[in-house]
């Protein structure tokens, strides 16, 4: 049995159980696994030991995986989703590649993701990341300015606003952890009493994963605890 299978089994059984605490559904609960700098060898082998969407950060590597996973197995139907920051000269190729875009956090780049969305595939889905620890070195909008944002990104063709991402700074304990989820549950709430449909929270990690699922993830982003310690050389 190879590792990437043992570690996926793991994480999977990590979700079980912190869903079985949370009185939820495992099924509720989507596993993204993170595959920034593995390669299309390590992404094939999750993919056929039952893995389907993968998340990527670097717009380059990905789009050289993407293609090389195609060529190797072009049979294995892979889910893909753009999970870094992105940039407004990097919407067209996120646009024409992705099914998700994560980290969505200005008009301006849910504009061009739309206009860029080819005509032939489905919509674009779309996360709305919220800086919920107002951390200056992260991305993300203020929590007090998501309501109008998101209303201005649902409002858009080619694009759909499917729910909100956080990335909350680290917090040692498990009720620190989920404070800063309880609020981004909050704001789904608040968000679809005024008429949206989120049904996404794609937060959690590997060392705040039961946090995550206790305050109502739908996805959690793994990477190392599936594919081992990264080298970003």
């Amino acid at each position: 049995m190879s590792t990437i299978l043992i570690n996926l089994q793991a994480v999977q059984q990590q979700i079980i159980h912190a869903a079985q605490i949370a009185g939820r559904s495992p099924h509720e609960i989507q596993l993204l696994a993170v595959s920034k700098t593995f390669n299309a060898e390590a992404v094939l082998e999750a993919g056929k030991a039952g893995q389907t969407a993968f998340g990527e950060n670097y717009l380059q590597e990905a789009l050289d995986k993407m293609a090389e996973v195609r060529r190797l197995s072009p049979e294995l139907a892979l889910e893909w989703h753009f999970i870094g920051p992105i940039q407004s000269n990097k919407t067209r190729l996120i646009a024409q590649n992705f099914s998700w875009a994560h980290a969505v956090d200005r008009l301006k780049i849910a504009e061009r993701l739309s206009e860029q969305r080819p005509d032939n595939l489905p919509p674009l889905n779309i996360c709305l990341q919220i800086n919920i620890s107002e951390q200056e070195t992260k991305s993300g909008v203020p929590i007090n300015q998501a309501a109008q944002l998101a209303q201005q990104i649902a409002a858009l063709p080619n694009v759909r606003l499917r729910g909100l991402m956080a990335i909350p700074e680290p917090a040692q304990t498990l009720e620190q952890q989920r404070t800063p989820y309880q609020q981004i549950k909050t704001l789904q709430e608040q968000l679809n009493q005024q008429g949206l449909a989120l049904d996404t929270l794609s937060m959690g990690m590997s060392a705040d994963l039961e946090a995550a699922i206790l305050e109502g993830s739908t996805m959690v982003r793994i990477g190392s605890a599936i594919f081992g310690k990264r080298n970003y050389a």
